[in-house]
């Protein structure tokens, strides 16, 4: 079985408006990471986001860039510290203009590991992204931030 999630959602807003509430970390840090992101999601950069809930940056690997189109990263698996040691899932987002004036967005992960470690990590991941995406909806529909004091 391969290890991969997709999910989705409409956010009211067009597409520019929306990708550059992902990739702009001023922004990106006022409804998701909480403890801050540096640096602008731009091809061949590396940035860190860091989250008040879990200890520690993550390093995030911008692998490529399509404006208003598509962002993919690589990050270290949640599950990298086990005996077989560490590496990189992939996360795939997509921005969709709809008729309607607002933005499908999907953000998919996989290559997590066939492990029970694994698939622990892939459906915590899967639940953050489901959580960013709530969230990067009501901010940006609402100006309203669903991570402040969630977790502490």
């Amino acid at each position: 079985m391969d290890l991969r999630f997709e999910i989705a959602g409409r956010i009211d807003r067009p597409v520019e408006d929306v990708f550059e509430a992902v990739v702009n970390p001023d922004t990106l840090s006022a409804y998701f990471t909480t403890g801050g992101a540096t640096g602008r999601l731009e091809t061949g950069a590396a940035v860190e986001w860091d989250f008040h809930d879990f200890p520690g940056a993550f390093p995030v690997k911008v692998v490529e860039v399509e404006d208003n189109r598509k962002i993919v990263l690589e990050w270290e698996a949640e599950d990298s510290n086990d005996e077989a040691g560490r590496y990189d899932t992939r996360v795939i987002m997509r921005f969709e203009p709809l008729e309607d004036g607002r933005t499908l967005v999907s953000i998919a992960e996989e290559g997590f590991r066939q492990s029970d470690s694994g698939l622990r990590a892939s459906y915590a991941n899967c639940s953050g992204w489901m959580q960013m995406l709530c969230a990067l909806k009501a901010y940006l529909e609402h100006g309203i931030n669903l991570r402040q004091g969630m977790f502490r």
